[in-house]
């Protein structure tokens, strides 16, 4: 079987499938299958692309037949069949549990005739994105991501929503203006925006002019990854959104990011004088993400902070250029992506559960609902890198990386990297004792409880059809997404050696930068 003839399903299919359930505006269940069609057709495909990937090299499909650098070539490599895969297994659990909150909230027979066309669009550009070969059509998938998540961060048409998207649709926009005068600048050097012919002209420009180039790129890439100190804008953005939205932003938006940065720096800059540069942000992006997170008393916030926090690491990795640091670094995306999402997802819960995600107005939930507390527990330990779950594995992989490149700079980023993980021990620790473990905080006489009837109690057998219907998704369409995450993330510790075996494939081959430029330019052609 020829694989490259799948490569572009996982960005075309979305988009038909959004043009569709646009259609069936009017019928909520015909765009409720549609949507989740579309996304688990985008799984087997993505793992049918990744094990082709990983067994016969990159894949490529040269857009209307059209070779590089001439047209558009999409490319399914280790790295990049490995992301798509990841982002699309967690699309779909968080479209499942998307689902199960609107009807809820809203019924099964309300058609959401928005909200399932611009999710597909969202997958569509990350799709894209990650599968772009060439810096154009990578521009072209940030600003899919962009136009299709205002939309999604002003549902509701909330105040707060609504200033939160302008936030984030300024900052989104300087980035990518940043971007594309950087696209301008590298064609008026080289004559290409093909990543693959870029990997070889790049290197024959004067020195400062590179580095110019580089500068621009990693800017652009840097906000939208939320990196130090170009991440003010996330913490601000991310919490007024609904929890599914959150859950996606959070497990993919800033993840397109680092991987543009991993991209980038390994194919066009190997060699780069930045690395110092590149290893004080990820220090700093740490440090002062997490204590961040130490200061809130808002769970959503919390987990924010935690966020920018996390990205620190995956600079890190890169910014060593090693086997191992780059290895470290892919394995700590995979593992980030899903818990991050595992964990805003579980905090949509915890607000439907208990009535606000403020710890200060939160405890007890461990004793009313058990299986919530698990399935925050569990990823919030993960998370803190306790062992042996994947989050201890990818730090540690990473802090070997550290320690073999024997810098005294690296060192520093080996002792910031445990300051961290310690610090993210501490944060959640915090939240799991004060929203499950604390007695209730008690409310002033004639306050609303802080949920209702239906969330708090038992479900009665004499409640009306439409309350029983309602409360069995809450419990299962809701829970069982995360618990979906929960298992993956578990997943990922009990089968960590093959899947280091994958990421080390997939550093070395960015290492070697031949296999991805032999696929895309037969011959290697300058």
């Amino acid at each position: 079987m020829n694989a490259s003839v799948l490569v572009p399903l996982p960005v075309v299919l979305p988009l038909l499938g959004a043009g569709l359930a646009l259609a069936l505006g009017r019928s909520a269940r015909a765009q409720r299958v549609v949507s989740v069609v579309v996304l688990a057709l985008m799984v087997i495909i993505a793992a049918v692309l990744l094990a082709h990937a990983d067994a016969d090299g990159p894949q490529v499909m040269h857009v209307g037949g059209w070779p590089a650098p001439i047209g558009i070539s999409l490319v399914a490599d280790r790295l990049s069949a490995l992301m798509l895969l990841v982002s699309v297994v967690v699309a779909l659990c968080v479209l499942v549990y998307s689902l199960s909150q609107g009807l809820v909230e809203y019924g099964p027979d309300t058609p959401l005739s928005i909200y399932h066309p611009t999710f597909l669009i969202l997958v569509a550009g990350v799709s894209n994105a990650f599968l772009s070969g060439d810096l154009f059509n990578l521009y072209v998938g940030f600003e899919i991501l962009l136009a299709a998540s205002y939309v999604l961060l002003t549902l509701g048409g909330t105040a707060d929503r609504i200033r939160a998207g302008s936030t984030y649709v300024v900052v989104s926009l300087a980035s990518s203006i940043v971007f594309l005068t950087a696209l301008a600048l590298v064609y008026a050097a080289t004559g290409t925006v093909s990543l693959a012919q870029l990997a070889g002209r790049l290197d024959e420009l004067p020195s400062g002019v590179a580095l110019l180039l580089q500068l621009m790129l990693l800017t652009a890439f840097a906000i939208k990854a939320a990196v130090f100190p170009l991440s003010a804008w996330l913490p601000d953005s991310y919490p007024t959104a609904p929890a599914p939205v959150t859950a996606v932003f959070a497990g993919l938006l800033t993840k397109v990011g680092v991987y543009a940065i991993i991209r980038t720096q390994t194919l066009l800059f190997p060699d780069s004088p930045l690395s110092d540069l590149l290893l004080w942000a990820a220090l700093l992006t740490m440090v002062i993400g997490i204590l961040g997170a130490v200061a809130q008393d808002d769970l959503k916030r919390m987990l924010s902070f935690t966020l920018v926090s996390h990205i620190g690491y995956m600079v890190f990795g890169v910014a060593l250029a090693s086997d191992d640091g780059l290895s470290g670094a892919i394995y700590y995306v995979v593992h980030h992506i899903v818990i991050q999402t595992n964990l805003f997802l579980v905090a949509g819960l915890i607000e439907r559960r208990g009535g606000s995600t403020s710890l200060e107005r939160l405890g007890g939930l461990a004793r009313l609902s058990p299986v919530l507390a698990l399935l925050f527990f569990v990823p919030a330990m993960n998370l803190a890198g306790i062992p042996p779950f994947s989050g201890f594995l990818g730090k540690l992989g990473l802090m070997q990386a550290g320690v073999d490149d024997g810098d005294r700079l690296a060192y520093v980023l080996v002792g910031g990297s445990v300051v961290t993980s310690l610090l993210t021990l501490y944060a959640m620790a915090k939240a799991w004792n004060r929203a499950f473990w604390q007695p209730p905080a008690a409310e002033p006489d004639g306050a609303a409880g802080p949920t209702t009837d239906l969330h708090r109690k038992p479900l009665r057998t004499d409640a009306p059809v439409s309350s029983r219907v309602a409360a069995v998704a809450l419990r299962a369409g809701m829970a069982g997404p995360a618990a979906v995450l929960l298992l993956v993330g578990v997943a990922m510790t009990v089968f960590a050696g093959p899947l280091f075996g994958l990421t080390d494939r997939a550093a070395a081959d960015l290492r070697e930068r031949a296999p991805y430029i032999e696929a895309v330019l037969p011959g290697g052609a300058p």
